[in-house]
């Protein structure tokens, strides 16, 4: 599985990052045909190290190819152009292959 991971810093107002993120970005995103999976995490604010990162969204496809095309799409790229329109905090995108170890 490739992973894109965005982390979003802390937003000048977060109901107002809130409310966009779920009515207009999340609508825009889901645009992008191929994604597999697509999760949201709020980081706990006390943990020092990551206390400056609002919000964690990662978007998963088979192979790094696939997410490539998926982000190359028109969709991807609306998706994208629309990051700065309400994310006033930053956003910093981190690829990756994700390998998920067996617990036995």
């Amino acid at each position: 599985m490739y992973r894109v991971s965005v982390l979003y810093g802390t937003p000048d107002d977060a109901a107002d990052f809130d409310r966009y993120y779920e009515e207009v970005h999340i609508p825009i995103a889901k645009e992008m045909r191929g994604l597999v999976r697509w999760t949201l995490t709020k980081p706990d604010r006390q943990q020092g190290e990551f206390e400056d990162v609002y919000l964690i969204a990662d978007l998963y496809a088979e192979t790094k190819e696939k997410l490539d095309a998926i982000l190359a799409s028109p969709e991807g790229q609306a998706a994208a152009a629309d990051v700065a329109k309400f994310a006033t905090g930053g956003a910093t995108f981190v690829y990756g292959q994700e390998t998920e170890v067996e617990l036995t």
